[in-house]
């Protein structure tokens, strides 16, 4: 009966160290980024091409196009905080859900990271009010 305790305590071991190697973490320069409000150092870092739906703009915009939306959004709301609460994902994509504290409101952020040949890269950024 031990042993088989044993080998149970090891196989649900073995599965939690493996799920934990599939979800990545979130890079600390896309938390950085955004606790700073640092759109140059979150843009160094995303996809040619990326997504942005920031409050009521929904595009894809250019790597240099979306620099500048997310600046614009920071002048607008300057950042106080960024914390996380969730991330997942599965081999070469994660993504994750957080709020960004600003003066008086709340926002809702969503991300997708994916990494390719060992970069990751934001291909979706997604910032929202959040509603009380």
């Amino acid at each position: 009966m031990r042993y088989l305790k044993n080998i149970v305590f090891v196989v649900a071991l073995v599965v939690a160290m493996s799920l934990s190697s599939i979800a990545q973490t979130i890079p600390d320069y896309v938390i950085v980024g955004l606790k700073t409000g640092n759109a140059q150092q979150l843009a160094q870092n995303f996809s040619e091409n990326v997504e942005l739906v920031i409050l009521d703009d929904d595009n894809v915009y250019s790597k240099a196009h979306a620099q500048q939306v997310i600046a614009d959004f920071f002048k607008k709301y300057p950042p106080k905080d960024f914390s996380l609460i969730y991330q997942g994902g599965k081999e070469d994509s994660s993504y994750a859900i957080g709020n960004l504290q600003v003066e008086s409101e709340k926002f809702r952020v969503y991300f997708l990271v994916k990494t390719k040949n060992g970069s990751s890269q934001i291909h979706q950024l997604r910032i929202e009010r959040q509603t009380k």
